[in-house]
This record gives C-alpha cells, sequence and structure tokens, in this order.
C-alpha cells in the first residue's frame, strides 16, 4: 500500500464535471452527487492499482489461504444469485470522488439502471480479509455504503469468522456460524457456514441450484425415484415388462413419479402402477 501524491501520480482526484454526456446531474436518487460507477481512476483491466479515499494501494495477487477462500466465496455466492441478479467478482466501482476499488465479490441487478443509464450498482458486496488489508476494507465499508451498497460483509481469513458492516456503530459485528443471510439478491438465505467450510459449501450450492429449478440436479431427483419405483416393485415380486421399465425411467415429471412410487407399494400389478398417469 502506497501513499498517492497527485503531483507524481498518472491518475486526478478531481471529479470529471457534475454532469454526465447528456447533462444530467450525476447523482443517486435522494443522495448527494457521486461519479458514475464506471467513471474509473484507474484503468480496468490494466492495473491491479484501487484508490482508497485518495490512497493509491496496490491489490497484489494473494497467497493461498487468502486466495482459496476467494474462490470458495465466488463458487457459492453465483450459485445463491436469485433470479434477475448477477453476481461479480473484483467488480470496480468508482464509489466517491476520490475512491475508486473493487469488492472481493457482489451480487447487483441484471441491465441497466434507468436512474444513471449505467450498470447497476452493487446491492451486497463481500471481502476477504488477510491481515494486510483489515485496515482497507475497514475503509471501504463506509464508502460503500454511503454509494449505496445495501450490505457488505467480510470474511475475516485467520480467525475464520464471517462479519456484516454495521453503518450505525461503523463496525464488523461477527455472525454465528449456524446463522443464515437472508437477502432479496439470494434465491434462498445462505448459511455463513457455507462461507467458511467446503463441505459445506458444497451442500449449499446444491441446495441454491435445487430452489432454482437446475435442470440437471432436477432429473437426477427424478432418476433416483424412478428408480425406486423399480425397486419396490421388484422387492414385491411384481413382474416389469422392458417397456414399462422404459416407461418409468423415461419420465421426467416429479408430481407424476411421486403417484407411482406411492402406488408400487400398494398395486397389485405395474399396470396398476401406471394407469392413468
Amino acid at each position: 500500500m502506497t501513499s498517492m501524491d497527485e503531483r507524481r501520480s498518472p491518475y486526478s482526484l478531481r471529479a470529471p464535471g457534475g454532469r454526465d454526456s447528456d447533462g444530467a446531474p450525476m447523482r443517486l436518487p435522494g443522495r448527494t452527487p457521486f461519479p458514475n460507477v464506471d467513471d474509473h481512476l484507474v484503468q480496468p483491466e490494466v492495473t491491479r492499482d484501487e484508490i482508497i479515499g485518495g490512497r493509491l494501494v496496490v491489490a497484489l495477487p494473494a497467497k493461498e489461504p487468502h486466495a482459496d477462500q476467494h474462490s470458495d466465496l465466488d463458487y457459492v455466492l453465483r450459485a445463491h444469485a436469485a433470479p434477475g441478479y448477477r453476481s461479480s467478482s473484483d467488480l470496480l466501482t468508482r464509489h466517491d470522488i476520490d475512491s475508486d476499488f473493487a469488492s472481493d465479490a457482489c451480487l447487483r441487478k441484471e441491465g441497466i439502471d434507468p436512474e444513471t443509464g449505467a450498470r447497476y450498482l452493487e446491492e451486497i458486496a463481500f471481502e476477504v480479509v488477510s491481515e494486510q488489508n483489515e485496515q482497507d476494507v475497514s475503509e471501504k465499508a463506509p464508502r460503500m455504503h454511503r454509494r449505496g451498497v445495501r450490505r457488505i460483509f467480510a470474511i475475516f481469513v485467520k480467525p475464520r469468522r464471517v462479519c456484516e458492516w454495521s453503518p450505525e456503530s461503523r463496525s464488523w459485528r461477527a455472525l454465528a456460524s449456524d446463522s443464515r443471510i437472508e437477502d432479496p439478491c439470494l434465491a434462498i438465505p445462505l448459511e455463513v457456514a457455507a462461507l467458511l467450510d467446503a463441505a459445506a459449501a458444497d451442500n449449499a450450492v446444491v441446495e441454491a441450484l435445487a430452489a432454482k429449478g437446475n435442470p440437471a440436479i432436477r432429473k437426477r431427483e427424478a432418476r433416483g425415484k424412478a428408480e425406486a419405483i423399480l425397486s419396490v416393485l421388484e422387492a414385491r415380486g411384481i413382474a416389469v415388462s422392458a417397456p414399462q421399465r422404459q416407461e418409468i425411467l423415461r419420465c421426467a415429471d416429479a408430481a407424476r413419479l411421486d403417484r407411482w412410487l406411492r402406488r408400487a407399494a400398494l398395486a397389485a400389478s405395474t399396470e396398476g402402477v401406471l394407469a392413468g398417469s
């Protein structure tokens, strides 16, 4: 992290102007003026620099614990994004006049914000925090909140805890590991444990995809029910012809498979199971 000297820096901290190219004021509804979210002080896709409150911060590549946690966060967050929202990693955002930095991961609405004519601002943001950037993330959080980011979370790598920024106390509030994060951006509540444990992350991803009706998961669930029907009929000694077996295995209608499974426990024949679908 390096102090910024405007006289020697290629970056300018001066506001680009109070109005956009169409002459409209650059502001969010009900807030003081802000630069456009993509009106950057640093060059996207070129540098690893960030600017926080006028300080130039070099965002160096992460070491193993931080890098692994960042990858796990992206994995879980993408699966939990609600319809109409998308997840992003390292999304560079102009948060105020002298701050241009990226959150580690975030969720935002898809499409264009009609109020600004640009992409939507992040609604919730996540930071992976290691020793070298605790000061930076505590300075980023209030700037994100002032810009309009609704909720900011931090995953502290070494103490293995998840916290949420409290604008009232201007500090981080620890979340219990067995608690859940509920938000309109999320398809289902996000288990805090899934942000700290790889096995819990896998389970949470499966649950989130299932809740969103993932076709591959639906197909596997249907196959499992079909095989259960055949197992019940076999255990009861009821003959199943090859065409009947194929009809059962090809069925993808969960409600129909549930009816067939209930009938399989009582019907005297496979015809009785499939009768009337």
